[in-house]
């Protein structure tokens, strides 16, 4: 896994595309710092850019670095969350302006799956993670329902579960204010 990770950062440094598995489903990604990779990303899905994507990070700590400020509740709903959660916050910074959305906000989840956590760690950087579809279709499982146009799309696809028959699910979504107000966007 050591040597996919390196090639893999190694693509995402030259601002390439990767394909690759996360903890919840396959995903396309890239370095969430660098628009132009953020912009092939719109493209290839074929998706509006007023749709903002997520990020991956491998550490609660990294929050600081990409929030301006978050609530206390965070960490702990990160600490206790059983799956996979994404929290949408207010006031991202050192992103790509591209990957916001118009009010500011950032979607982000720290990776806890093996594969997707070291990335992240490796990287040190947050990392693109959008479903492997163009928008508006079925978002796939696993590496197996890709289809050919977005895996042709991309510059790397990592080898790193790609047998994996096993079902991916989307993360839970809550929306977090500045004072700690929950909305739940999907459970």
């Amino acid at each position: 896994m050591n040597e996919e990770i390196k090639r893999t950062c190694s693509v995402l440094l030259k601002g390439g595309l990767i394909l690759y598995p996360t903890d919840t489903i396959w995903g396309i990604g890239c370095d969430a710092t660098n628009p132009a990779a953020v912009q092939r990303i719109y493209e290839i899905k074929q998706r509006e850019d007023a749709k903002s994507m997520l990020v991956l990070i491998d550490s609660s700590a990294r929050l600081d670095y990409y929030l301006s400020e978050y609530p206390d509740i965070a960490l702990d709903l990160i600490d206790l969350s059983d799956k996979p959660l994404t929290i949408i916050y207010p006031g991202a910074r050192n992103l790509a302006a591209n990957l916001l959305a118009d009010d500011g906000s950032i979607g982000i989840r720290v990776a806890k799956e093996p594969f997707s956590h070291q990335l992240c760690r490796q990287f040190k950087r947050a990392i693109v993670s959008t479903s492997a579809n163009i928008s508006g279709q079925a978002s796939p499982s696993n590496y197996s329902q890709i289809s050919s146009e977005i895996i042709n799309a991309v510059d790397y696809i990592v080898d790193y579960k790609r047998d994996d028959i096993s079902v991916g699910k989307p993360s839970s979504i809550i929306k977090l204010g500045p004072k700690g107000e929950v909305s739940i966007i999907r459970s």
